[in-house]
């Protein structure tokens, strides 16, 4: 929205009045943002102000927005939609008339008589803002019947499924997926009554260059783009005897999962969620974060190899599986640039289901291991071919913040009361660079600080590297290091990423080392999160408890994780050695640019 009129103050005001009551506001605003700052609501759907990354999306496709503008000359007052409407000087506004509620009414009636009537065993029950609009407007029956969107499910995916029946065209998908993150894969089909959104020429979505980014979910407002559900499957596996089921779970979920019951957005709940794990019957309970700590001791390594050896720079972070797919349709030939590392939740999975599966006499076919995500890409990237181990998945479930909360709910687990427990050991052991991942810069910082230490053999003074910090999706730092100057880019949401990309293939910039997000904010602000609806004041709150997390542990770098260490020691031998090549890095394939 607009935000505090104080910020206005070197813009020109105008005059208005909405609902009889005079006000001054900057020009050139919409009449919702206006009605906004007098603290008058007025519902939206189409309409999506994601005021961080300056975008809007201005279809006024609903019309659910609908209000009076007073033309006292004419007596004559005319309805417009208030998202796409600017103010003007001396402009009247009337929000609430019997004539703008009722051309709400209808056009939500209108769009319900062409949606499928399940909201019972529809993914966004109680979740849906069509759903909550209705409600809003005490819509209680539709006058409307007759021939409605009949269009079959796109399941073709391992990440999201595509429910054109579900769609209402109002194109915050597009936006999100062309103009914040510029993929290029949705776009409006048809015309008229069957008119919908999905990829060129409808084709399947995996068929597509769809990254699996998942912001296209989270700005939907239906379930016309959801995820695949995994839950059942996780049910399955722990009502299995002979199945050994453990569960990790990525930084980022313990700074949102409670949100899904109703706690202020950036409370840790990390205590409550190993108890709730732990009360499902999983066999193991382990934190992402032993392998965040164990990507970084590999990456941290390759940065310095590719310094040393004059090999390529810079070096791009490759945890993000959608940013990785990205690269991969995009900017192939840039492919000898990222890391070779795997993210963390594979490396986990591929320590799991050797080291863990050895240590334990446990058989590896055995053993199930399930990621908690905050990324709906990572479904798609368990299924990666290149991410298998001797025939086995690395990773075998993938499930996201959300679907956790669903099955936390459905195991009638009072989770707010639960008591705090500690992750099981040893995969549960991490330092604060690890639980970093979860937020934009996070990863950089995390590998500079083992790094910075290595290269110059003295312990750092102070940990923190503030200049890597920030909520801005391209950011750009230097870094001493003993002698030598780093230059790092940082960059959150993929349209960042292609800017950072070309400078570097154009020649235009040079960078030692990159992280790079496909998710505005990172991973806090993941597909698989629970719906922000583009207010980016809760993935801030979910950022700043990130970095509290990070300050209140004792360890803090990740080469002084002991569980680490004595991994090394005990199984894999050097950091980048022989033996840590082959179980935790991997190769990425060019792929066809659709």
């Amino acid at each position: 929205m607009a935000g505090n009129p104080a910020e206005h103050e070197d813009k020109a005001m105008v005059s208005i009045k909405i609902n009889n009551k005079e006000m001054k506001v900057p020009k050139g605003i919409s009449v919702v943002e206006a009605a906004h700052e007098a603290g008058v609501k007025i519902p939206t759907l189409c309409h999506l102000d994601l005021h961080d990354i300056k975008m809007v999306n201005k279809t006024a496709s609903c019309r659910v927005c609908m209000v009076e503008l007073v033309d006292s000359r004419s007596n004559r007052n005319k309805l417009v939609p208030a998202c796409v409407t600017k103010v003007s000087d001396g402009m009247e506004v009337l929000t609430s008339t019997l004539r703008a509620i009722t051309a709400r009414r209808m056009s939500v009636e209108l769009l319900l008589s062409n949606h499928p009537n399940e909201c019972f065993t529809c993914p966004r029950n109680l979740e849906c803002e069509l759903q909550a609009l209705a409600q809003e407007l005490k819509v209680r029956h539709i006058p409307w019947e007759g021939e409605r969107m009949d269009y079959p499910k796109d399941m073709s995916s391992d990440a999201i499924v595509k429910d054109p029946d579900k769609c209402i065209y109002c194109r915050r998908c597009e936006t999100m997926c062309n103009e914040v993150q510029t993929c290029g894969i949705l776009s409006g089909i048809s015309r008229g009554f069957n008119a919908f959104v999905g990829p060129a020429f409808n084709i399947p979505m995996v068929e597509s260059s769809c990254t699996y980014c998942g912001q296209c979910v989270q700005v939907c407002p239906t379930a016309a783009l959801t995820e695949v559900y995994h839950v059942d499957k996780v049910w399955e596996a722990l009502n299995d005897p002979d199945k050994h089921v453990i569960v990790q779970t990525a930084p980022a979920i313990r700074v949102a999962l409670g949100e899904m019951f109703h706690m202020e957005p950036g409370t840790i709940v990390t205590g409550k969620m190993v108890s709730a794990l732990r009360a499902m019957g999983f066999n193991g309970v382990f934190d992402t974060n032993f392998g965040a700590d164990l990507t970084i001791m590999e990456e941290a390594s390759e940065l310095i190899y590719r310094i040393k050896e004059n090999k390529t720079l810079p070096i791009l972070t490759s945890c993000c599986p959608a940013w990785v797919k990205f690269i991969e349709h995009q900017f192939p030939e840039l492919l000898d640039v990222p890391s070779t590392c795997k993210s963390p939740h594979i490396m986990f999975g591929t320590i799991a289901k050797t080291y863990y599966a050895e240590k334990n006499g446990i058989d590896p076919d055995n053993i199930v291991v399930v990621s908690i995500m905050p990324c709906i890409a990572k479904k798609a990237e368990a299924k990666r071919p290149e991410l298998t181990k001797d025939e086995h998945n690395n990773v075998d479930i993938v499930v996201t913040t959300r679907e956790l909360g669903y099955m936390i709910k459905e195991a009638g687990i009072d989770f707010e009361s639960l008591p705090d427990s500690d992750f099981d050991m040893p995969l549960g052991e991490h330092t604060g660079a690890a639980v970093m991942f979860g937020t934009t810069g996070g990863v950089i910082e995390a590998a500079i600080r083992t790094a910075h230490e290595w290269m110059t053999g003295k312990e750092l003074e102070k940990v923190e590297f503030d200049q890597l910090r920030g909520a801005d999706g391209l950011r750009k730092a230097e870094v001493q290091v003993g002698d030598k100057v780093l230059r790092i880019g940082i960059a959150s949401g993929l349209g960042n990423a292609r800017t950072l990309l070309e400078d570097i293939r154009d020649g235009k910039d040079h960078y030692d080392a990159i992280e790079i997000m496909a998710c505005p904010g990172g991973c806090i602000a993941g597909g698989g999160q629970p719906y922000h609806h583009g207010n980016f004041e809760i993935v801030k709150k979910r950022q700043e408890a990130i970095y509290r997390e990070d300050k209140n542990r004792k360890m803090r770098k990740s080469h002084e994780n002991p569980e680490i260490l004595k991994l090394y020691k005990e199984y894999l031998g050097e950091p980048f050695g022989e033996t840590a090549h082959r179980l935790l890095h991997t190769h990425f394939e060019e792929r066809e640019r659709i």
